[in-house]
């Protein structure tokens, strides 16, 4: 039940290492924005650094010169420009109901985040004196909105672990799976008695049976050792390696 967190972090390069530091150093669990980044350089992270690189900054021109297509706004006019960006007529006055704007978000397409355009990697340590952790380190999703914050540093979302229990770890759409705290869904079914291939499943199940177009994975390993994953989308794949290994195993998992 330690956590830290930073998340809207810019300037630094190593954001698992600045969210450990406010676990370790602070009696906060998130940090965020341009305060996360004077912290961490304080802690003696190296920074300000640039973190562009010739690729990003190419792919961003390309999407400039498309008229900021695709991105991640809806209910927006105009829609295919790169703005400024006003609320659609309709639900600026407020001629659509809850329900209505809940199921419209329910059927939405997204076709934005998969394997190739997102970089969110999870993992799960279990020492040998059976303690547990588990992090996330992402960039987020290409061409979010400025000021998107994803299922990264959010406990429970991305990564979940207890010692008592073991842990799980997730990748996808941050924006859906975060809506369901799938990795502490995971750890929880695994203290009620399930395996963790079960786990796994039915905590993706529960996101696809709302959010039947989403991309998405968790691993889930309890307390033993014993770990599965399961995935819907793509196909997934997770690594493994302990002490009698001579390297790490890679598994596939079909969604």
């Amino acid at each position: 039940m330690e956590v830290g967190a930073v998340a809207a972090m810019r300037y630094v390069r190593d954001g698992i290492k600045a969210a450990q530091l406010v676990m370790q150093y602070t009696q906060h669990t998130m940090l965020v924005g341009e305060q996360a980044s004077i912290f961490a350089i304080s802690m003696g992270l190296p920074g300000p650094t640039n973190l562009s690189s010739t690729e990003s900054l190419e792919k961003w021109a390309k999407w400039k010169e498309s008229n900021c297509q695709p991105n991640f706004r809806k209910n927006v006019s105009p829609a295919d420009s790169c703005g400024p960006y006003h609320p659609e007529h309709a639900l600026a006055l407020g001629k659509i109901t809850c329900s209505m704007a809940n199921l419209d978000g329910l059927n939405e397409s997204r076709p934005f985040i998969d394997r190739r355009n997102h970089d969110t990697i999870a993992m799960a340590v279990i020492d040998t004196m059976g303690h547990i952790a588990a992090g996330t380190s992402t960039n987020g999703a290409t061409f979010k909105i400025p000021g998107r914050v994803g299922d990264g540093p959010i406990a429970g979302s991305s990564a979940y672990a207890d010692a008592e229990v073991g842990a799980c770890g997730a990748t996808g759409d941050g924006d859906i799976m975060m809506r369901f705290l799938p990795c502490y869904q995971v750890v929880e079914s695994m203290r009620r008695g399930m395996q963790p291939e079960l786990a796994a499943k039915d905590a993706i199940s529960r996101i696809a049976n709302k959010y039947p177009d989403f991309t998405g994975a968790v691993f889930a390993v309890n307390k033993d050792g014993a770990h599965a994953g399961a995935c819907h989308g793509w196909t997934f794949q997770y690594s493994v390696r302990n002490p009698g290994m001579d390297d790490v195993e890679v598994f596939t998992v079909l969604p």
